[in-house]
This record gives C-alpha cells, sequence and structure tokens, in this order.
C-alpha cells in the first residue's frame, strides 16, 4: 500500500521516523514535504498535496491512504478535508485510528507531533492502516451522504421524525 505523508516544521521529525518505519514494514512511503526545516513553513503547502495524492491514486485504483502531521494536526485535517473525496480524522488514541477506518473509511490521518510521542503516533498510523472500513450500511449510508454534499452542496433531506421543515 502507497502511504502519502505531509507535515509542517513541527512534524518533520515525526514524519521522517514514519518514512522509515512505513518503508520498513512494507508499505511504499511517498514524502511530500517538507523537505527541511524552516519554522515559517505552512502546512497547507504539503498536506494538501498528500492528499490530491491519495485520491489521485485511489482513482487510478492504487492502493492509498495518506498521513499528515503537524504540531497538533488540527490544521492539517482541515486541510486535508478540503480536497475532494478525502476524508481526514484526526486521532488521538488508538480507538479513533481504528474507527476512523472502521466506520468512516478516513484515507488520511491526521496526527499531532507536539501531543504524543513517536512510538504511540506509530502505533496510530499502523492501526489506522491495517483496519479496514466495516462496511456497515448505516455507515456507509453516512459517507455517501456526505459525498453526495461535497459534489452537489445540497443538504440531506431532515428524518420525518425531526418535527423541522425540509
Amino acid at each position: 500500500m502507497r502511504v502519502h505523508l505531509g507535515s509542517d516544521h513541527a512534524g518533520l521529525e515525526l514524519k521522517a521516523a514514519l518514512l522509515t518505519w512505513l518503508g520498513d514494514h512494507g508499505y511504499e512511503p511517498v514524502d511530500h514535504g517538507p523537505f527541511g526545516y524552516d519554522p515559517e513553513d505552512d502546512y497547507p503547502v504539503f498536506c494538501l498535496r498528500a492528499a490530491e495524492a491519495v485520491v489521485a491514486d485511489q482513482r487510478a485504483g492504487v492502493a492509498a491512504l495518506g498521513v499528515v502531521i503537524g504540531g497538533s494536526g488540527n490544521g492539517e485535517q482541515i486541510s486535508a478535508n478540503k480536497v475532494a473525496g478525502i476524508r481526514a480524522a484526526l486521532a488521538w488514541s488508538y480507538e479513533t485510528a481504528r474507527l476512523a477506518r472502521e466506520h468512516n473509511d478516513a484515507n488520511v490521518l491526521a496526527v499531532g507531533a507536539r501531543l504524543h510521542p513517536t512510538g504511540q503516533v506509530t502505533e496510530f498510523v499502523s492501526t489506522f492502516l491495517s483496519t479496514s472500513f466495516s462496511g456497515d450500511p448505516r455507515h456507509a449510508r453516512r459517507i455517501e451522504m456526505l459525498a453526495d454534499y461535497e459534489t452537489t452542496g445540497r443538504l440531506p433531506p431532515l428524518p420525518p421524525t425531526t418535527g423541522q421543515a425540509q
């Protein structure tokens, strides 16, 4: 499986460690930068490229996921989610990493390098990469709602039990 990575200066060292770990564990890591330390770099530059590469690979039939890394992971997640076709999830535990794939079919994981030690993040990434989407109809339905909104801009209809106008 190909794994696209992007970060900012705060995630640079963690990204380097993950690139090595991924290669050592049979994954094909692709580094979208940064490639050197610059305390003024801008995470969207790198995270958008990683996310676009995930979508391009998936559309081409290549098994691919992504990991974006920053100080907290929040901005990186937001950046990745701006790319049509991306479902990026912020992981702060093994459970959130697992559920991101199992329930949300997330294709990009965001992590905070300043919030977790390298070993813990490596376990989040390992969990994310080794977990499959459950395929449960309720989860698939929700993902379809989001994909439809992403392409059409139409809100999903309210269920009749809400008592609110459609």
